[in-house]
């Protein structure tokens, strides 16, 4: 199942400069997502982190992750933001940076689901560029009442 960023836009409620998943390459419902975000020069983060070496920065790469985690939850589900409901980011765990993510490259996104307990969804989650890891970490979604 490939979603593009107007199927994406159905299920976060998120908005540039915010939404940081433009495709979904595979998903797995109830299991697993592969998402693809495009990191581009022109993004604002780079004014300022860091001018003459621009890096992304490592808190919006676990929120790419969890963009990504939440696409999983809302699809598995088949509820949207639209219906009243919104995944909120319950917390992060054994978070880990293994290289830098820098403008020109494709941050690939994976996803898998672990557990659900009262609503409290649990996603093992990492971003590879190029196939390396730049990334890991467990992140908590909640699904709640956005109305």
């Amino acid at each position: 199942m490939v979603m593009d960023i107007n199927e994406i836009k159905e299920y976060l409620p998120q908005r540039y400069p915010f939404l940081l998943v433009d495709r979904v390459l595979e998903l797995n419902l109830g299991e697993s997502i592969v998402a693809l975000k495009n990191v581009t020069g022109n993004e604002n983060h780079f004014n300022g982190h860091f001018p003459e070496l621009p890096i992304m920065p490592g808190v919006l790469i676990i929120e790419a992750m969890a963009q990504a985690a939440g696409i999983l939850g809302f699809k598995t589900l088949n509820k949207k933001p639209a219906e009243g409901s919104i995944y909120m980011f319950a917390g992060v765990d054994k978070a880990r940076f293994k290289r830098q993510v820098v403008p020109g490259d494709q941050l690939i996104l994976k996803a898998q689901y672990v557990s659900d307990k009262s609503g409290l969804w649990k996603f093992e989650c990492q971003a590879f560029v190029d196939d390396k890891l730049a990334a890991s970490a467990t992140i908590l979604c909640i699904d709640r009442k956005s109305k």
